[in-house]
């Protein structure tokens, strides 16, 4: 079975904090049930464009979820959500400041419905507190928290960096919060309401940084690649612009390993690098010895020689190359699927590889694909009644397999 089987998840969220929180659940066995708005749906599916096909960016991120349309500003739309409710055990949205508030759909309504839910609520800053109202989005939170000011060069401006970990990062903390209050939950009876800022979410990511603080009396400073030629990024043979090879030897081990992978044996002899302080005084010297061998060797093949004689280092990896690599397609992690909008696609897999959960990847679903399906199993609806309410435009008019 897998590890989530059983949890039923009703999914209002958008873009990508709250999603990856849903599929990272999904990935776990939970039944994901997204509510979107008709039409439009999530503004991850850049539908609003016009052209009706989802966008990569939301096929990535709700592989394995299913979809509902509800027109929640109707009374009747509002008031279907509401009767789904008891049949979940977890409620989650990262709409923008009052937005749930306008719908009245807050935690103290659910839970007057279904004591016993779990409500998650991801905002940018939290629900209090004097920035609760500015709105946020993952480049935000990382600026909020800290990130841009020790990403980029020292000499150089703080700069954007590049995984969304303001987004993801807090979607993970908050499955890790679901997964503890709903194993709280099987041994109290009780449901809850969860809050994450990503403000303060992005900050756990930072913690090494911040031990360079004092303990908050001065700022960490921007390393940029770094002085240290056991720390640093090589140029390798190509002209691409990711043609690079980092290293990172953090031992004298290492150190040996690197002077035998780039067949210099001799340098660990060498008075000049003896020891750590003369490595460092001289660190241009010894940086550019390294340079000297990598410049003649594609980045695949200097770091397979450095890995190999125990040195921790890696070739730059471009997202691309992902798919075609070897290590990561022997381990079943890049999949094949069939997505009605893109045809034959590959996704990456979830990294967590249980010995007794397992659960198959499936595609992201279109808009609205399991409106019917989902009120029939949840609200004992027949075809008829469906049909009405999709006459009264109170679910959307999109149906199963159809794009438009």
């Amino acid at each position: 079975m897998a590890a989530l089987d059983g949890m039923r998840i009703l999914d209002m969220t958008q873009w990508e904090a709250g999603t990856c929180c849903t599929q990272s659940l999904a990935f776990l066995g939970a039944d994901v049930v997204k509510v979107e708005r008709p039409d439009v749906g999530d503004p991850g599916r850049g539908r609003a464009g016009g052209n009706g096909i989802d966008r990569e960016y939301f096929v990535n991120w709700n592989s394995n979820k299913r979809s509902v349309t509800l027109h929640l500003d109707t009374p009747e739309g509002r008031d279907l959500l509401l009767r789904m409710v008891p049949r979940y055990d977890v409620f989650v949205e990262n709409y923008g400041p009052g937005v749930v508030e306008k719908l009245n759909i807050g935690y103290d309504v659910m839970r007057a419905i279904h004591p016993e839910i779990i409500y998650v609520r991801i905002k940018g800053f939290g629900t209090s507190g004097p920035h609760a109202h500015y709105k946020c989005m993952d480049m935000v939170a990382q600026a909020a928290a800290g990130a841009f000011s020790i990403t980029g060069e020292p000499d150089g401006p703080p700069m954007r960096p590049g995984p969304t970990m303001g987004d993801a990062g807090t979607g993970m903390q908050a499955a890790l919060a679901i997964t503890a209050a709903w194993a709280q939950k099987q041994r109290t009876g009780e449901g809850q309401l969860i809050e994450l800022s990503m403000q303060e979410a992005m900050t756990y990511y930072l913690r090494t940084a911040v031990s360079h603080t004092h303990y908050g009396e001065v700022p960490a400073r921007r390393g940029g690649n770094g002085s240290n030629p056991f720390a640093s990024l090589y140029p390798c043979k190509g002209d691409g612009p990711n043609d690079y090879v980092f290293i990172m030897a953090v031992n004298p081990r290492m150190w040996a390993g690197v002077a035998k992978a780039i067949g210099k044996p001799d340098l660990l002899d060498d008075e000049r690098f003896a020891d750590a302080s003369q490595r460092h005084a001289n660190r241009q010297l010894l940086y550019e010895e390294i340079a000297s061998w990598t410049r003649t060797r594609t980045k695949r093949e200097a770091m397979t020689a450095l890995a190999e004689a125990g040195v921790c280092a890696s070739q730059v990896y471009e997202t691309s190359d992902l798919f075609t690599d070897p290590h990561l397609i022997e381990r079943d992690f890049i999949h094949e699927l069939h997505h009605a909008d893109h045809g034959d696609i590959r996704l990456l897999g979830w990294p967590a590889r249980m010995s007794r959960s397992r659960v198959e990847m499936s595609a992201a679903p279109l808009l609205g694909e399991h409106t019917d399906e989902v009120l029939g199993e949840d609200l004992e609806l027949d075809a008829a009644a469906i049909a009405g309410l999709r006459d009264r435009r109170t679910i959307g008019s999109e149906m199963a397999g159809r794009n438009d």
